[in-house]
């Protein structure tokens, strides 16, 4: 990798690693990720020189054709990390790296390609596809309203920690076929294990352990879940790789559903575009949830490709072994493809955020299904929903891949629990394609419901 000359002495290049190298983790780079991208872009233009954790170098892709370029060349662009040339040579060793978890070998899909990954995709695709999509709607009705009854009475709530970060995980166990016991230390196990905590690893063997008992009770009995569906699949998958697949899912499921749910939420709520578009019925929530993929998608950046032979992408010459940095979020707002990022996108659906290629998200549906019946659910219990404090005041956390609303607090009229709207179950597909008109059929709110959210709840 070509660098800069070194900045001379005591310049205040903050963020600035060895030979001025952008660094894209610590305080600086994750306050303002795509200010971030902005300027690399400015000053590399597609494709810009970064630091990863530890001041190990990296390419990040900002383009959107350079993003699809490599993420569709797999020949090129491995996902395998044993192509790293840091590991290669010694200077880092996978395992006790900051990004362990994202650059040591697995049997996964996210980490093969060729045979050995198609055989794997196939088995996890199919399984997926397997399950009915009703009968998804139907769990996160279910686990939508338990939430919604643990806040209801009060007639405040904090949306991230009450409702998103909660629903995609009670769902997803029940999918896997968990007892379904193992709810609720789920959902405080696997964020915990990925923010890097001081009770990660305590969380991390939890979880590989619970999975490890899941596989043992699925191979004793059957049941209608990914789990057995997995065990057997003709590709005739080894225990660990089941276990590790069904930790994929499960881990993926998360991290970006908990993120589109609250991140919807909050431009629902929030977004003068989105309130002209509902009061003029022009858009659905499925509509809103695709702007949302554009503006806001739930991983910032992927981590995990590396450089099979020396190539050329974005005019940076790439040695072999580099790694390869996938920026979705901003392969979304480049400017070749969205000159004005204030016009919206409704259906169209080329953005980056569950990726491209053979490596392309394979449970995205069933991401959108629980997040679109979810804040469908919300909106219908609780129509008079507000926002306590101004949009520019909520917080964020930022790592290299994300970036997290900490909070989204709300006030509403307080109901009863128990007195939930019923919600059609007549959609063909895990993404209705709008929102209820049964919400009518909740106690009427105290005061005047918005025009835009109660086009919102209107049926299409």
């Amino acid at each position: 990798m070509s660098t800069p000359p070194l900045p001379p002495p005591g310049c205040p290049a903050h963020g600035l690693g060895p030979y001025g190298v952008q660094r894209l983790y610590g305080a600086d780079a994750e306050r303002d990720p795509m200010a971030l991208y902005e300027k690399l872009r400015a000053e590399h233009g597609t494709v810009a020189p970064v630091l990863v954790h530890g001041d190990l170098p990296a390419w990040l892709v900002l383009g959107h054709s350079e993003n699809l370029e490599a993420a569709r060349n797999p020949s090129r662009f491995a996902r395998d990390p044993r192509f790293w040339r840091a590991a290669q040579e010694g200077t880092v060793v996978p395992e006790e790296h900051a990004l362990g978890p994202l650059v040591t070998w697995w049997p996964v899909i996210n980490f093969n390609d060729g045979p050995v990954f198609e055989r794997l995709r196939g088995a996890v695709l199919e399984s997926l596809q397997r399950f009915d999509r009703r009968g998804i709607r139907r769990y996160v009705m279910r686990f939508a309203n338990q939430l919604i009854d643990d806040f209801v009475l009060n007639g405040r709530a904090d949306l991230v920690t009450e409702f998103s970060s909660q629903l995609p995980m009670l769902v997803m166990t029940q999918l896997i076929g968990a007892p379904e016991e193992h709810g609720p230390r789920l959902v405080r196990a696997v964020p915990d294990m990925l923010e890097g905590s001081e009770s990660a690893l305590e969380s991390d063997q939890y979880v590989t352990g619970m999975l490890h008992q899941l596989v043992e009770i699925k191979k004793a009995e059957r049941g209608h879940d990914l789990t057995s569906w997995l065990l057997d699949h003709p590709a005739e998958l080894t225990d660990i790789e089941v276990l590790a697949h069904v930790r994929v899912v499960l881990v993926a499921a998360y991290a970006t559903t908990a993120n589109l749910i609250a991140n919807t939420l909050r431009m629902v709520l929030t977004d003068p575009r989105f309130r002209a578009n509902l009061s003029g019925g022009r858009m659905t929530l499925p509509d809103a949830l695709e702007q949302v993929l554009w503006d806001q998608p739930p991983i910032n950046t992927v981590l995990g490709r590396w450089a099979t032979a020396d190539t050329v992408l974005g005019g940076q010459e790439i040695k072999r072994g580099d790694m390869v940095l996938l920026s979705l979020a901003a392969g979304n707002v480049d400017p070749e493809i969205r000159p004005d990022l204030s016009q919206p996108v409704h259906g169209n659906r080329s953005h980056l955020a569950f990726s491209a290629g053979t490596h392309e998200c394979p449970g995205q549906d069933i991401g959108r299904a629980i997040a679109d019946t979810g804040i469908e659910m919300l909106l219908a219990r609780l129509p008079d929903i507000e926002l306590t404090v101004e949009d520019s005041e909520l917080r964020r956390r930022g790592t290299l891949m994300s970036q997290q609303l900490v909070e989204l607090p709300v006030a509403f009229t307080p109901k009863r629990p128990g007195a939930a709207a019923p919600v059609a179950d007549s959609a063909p597909g895990p993404m209705p394609s709008s929102v209820s008109a049964t919400a009518a059929q909740t106690a009427p709110p105290a005061r005047p419901r918005r025009p835009w959210l109660a086009r919102l709840l209107r049926r299409r």
